[in-house]
């Protein structure tokens, strides 16, 4: 698959990937009323788990074996976990940004890493 194929279903999966996080961060911030640091990490492990499914099978067609390329995905989705867990105390914590607009920067800059690391080492 040609790599412009690559990121088009890198990026619709990780629409849905996004609707489930946001989901639920928005759930636990507004219904639950969680502060917004762990509500956007607990939203961003449920969009890592839809996101593992949709891009094994359709992004990248991977034959690896979930336990290689599982272990693989947890750790590059420990990596943009990190550096949500970064930007968003930086953006909401430290500078008082909104929320969901810290969250749609962060959001962007974690999708085009994980992409390239996904794509060369995950499933590569």
């Amino acid at each position: 698959m040609s790599l412009t194929r690559q990121l088009t279903a890198y990026i619709s999966v990780g629409v849905f990937a996004t609707l489930a996080h946001y989901t639920l961060l928005i759930g636990l911030v507004e219904v639950a009323h969680w502060p917004a640091v762990p509500a956007t990490l607990c939203g961003y492990v449920l969009g890592g788990v839809v996101a593992y499914v949709f891009n094994r099978r359709h992004t990248f067609k991977s034959a690896q074996s979930h336990a290689r390329a599982g272990l693989r995905f947890a750790l590059v989705a420990l990596v943009g976990f990190c550096l949500t867990y970064l930007f968003m105390v930086l953006f909401v914590d430290h500078w008082r940004a909104p929320y969901l607009l810290a969250q749609i920067f962060t959001s962007l800059v974690a999708m085009f890493l994980t992409f390239t690391l996904n794509r060369f080492w995950t499933f590569g």
